[in-house]
């Protein structure tokens, strides 16, 4: 082989990552996999939620229906390094790869146009919104310092509850070294049902760490 030939060879196809810079893979369920959460949804959830409720009709039975995580990035559109790593991190959180949102109009206080890079989206369904709430409820929540269990009033009156998370180092698969910066996130879990009260019951089944009222009447005064 001529020695161009090989020297081309040697070296890595233009525009190609190297393995270590390269993008999060993102998984699928294995085959003939049920996910936990989910089991405990048909096994326990559904005949406490008809017990409780009186639902003759099993399809009057609340499910999840899917599960949104959202990064808001003031400096994307100005830091590209900053995105990208938001980009591979909620990959690596979700398994699933996300999308970057954009701003739907502009506002010029905020020195804000239309289009800008505002932040990262994925939203979760099946098997990887199951696998994920399993996660946050198990692993990820207590993993926060002086975590007392999350409020049960964040709900918007048509079953849908959000929380926030203020630092994305608390999930397990994020190495603190490789962080560019600290962000929070917002995660909403739509349901069917259609009120709060529902909800809620669904949440607590699955094992959502609501915590009492009384906590929750302690830490506002």
């Amino acid at each position: 082989m001529a020695k161009k030939d090989k020297a081309a060879a040697e070296q890595p196809a233009k525009g190609k990552k190297d393995k270590k810079d390269a993008a999060p893979e993102v998984t699928g369920p294995p085959e003939g996999y049920v996910p936990r959460m989910k089991m405990l949804y048909a096994e326990k959830a559904i005949p406490a939620l008809k017990e409780k409720f009186g639902f003759d009709n099993p399809m009057r039975v609340p499910h999840l229906e899917k599960v949104i995580l959202n990064v808001g990035i003031g400096d994307a559109n100005n830091d590209q390094k900053l995105l990208d790593s938001v980009v591979d991190e909620l990959t690596i959180i979700s398994g699933q790869k996300p999308v970057v949102t954009r701003a739907r109009k502009s506002i010029s206080n905020f020195k804000l146009r239309e289009g800008m890079q505002v932040g990262v989206r994925v939203t979760l369904r099946k098997y990887h919104m199951w696998e994920f709430l399993d996660k946050l409820f198990n692993l990820t929540m207590p993993r926060v310092r002086d975590f007392r269990g999350v409020s049960d009033r964040s709900f918007d009156g048509r079953g849908n509850y959000s929380m926030g998370i203020k630092e994305q180092i608390v999930f397990p698969e994020i190495v603190y070294d490789k962080v560019e910066k600290i962000h929070g996130m917002d995660i909403t879990i739509v349901t069917s049902a259609p009120n709060d009260e529902e909800a809620r019951e669904l949440l607590r089944l699955l094992g959502c760490p609501f915590r009492k009222r009384g906590t929750d009447q302690m830490q506002a005064a």
